[in-house]
């Protein structure tokens, strides 16, 4: 089963745009949420693979707008990490045909 990991930013308003374009920058994402100081969200993303370019453009458009809204926002980002191998599977070397 996949594990997940939440990483979360506090930001100032300018810095939102450029702090969310770094994290999708990052990869490994699968989700960002934008909350303000006292928890309400705003903005949730899913990032999947291969969203780039043009796709995002409605997004950073969104944010950017957002951005002006409140002086500091909160920004939650959901990562899926890899899967690990059992520990009875890491040292049996792979079977030769």
């Amino acid at each position: 089963m996949d594990k997940k990991k939440m990483d979360e930013f506090k930001v100032k308003g300018e810095e939102l745009l450029s702090k969310v374009k770094e994290i999708i920058h990052e990869g490994n994402i699968r989700k960002i949420i934008i909350k303000n100081d006292s928890g309400k969200t705003y903005l949730e993303v899913p990032v999947t693979v291969g969203v780039v370019g043009l796709v995002l453009a409605p997004v950073w458009a969104a944010i950017g707008a957002l951005a002006a809204l409140a002086s500091s926002f909160n920004i939650q980002v959901i990562k899926k990490e890899e899967k690990e191998e059992p520990e009875d599977k890491k040292d049996v070397p792979a079977k030769k045909k």
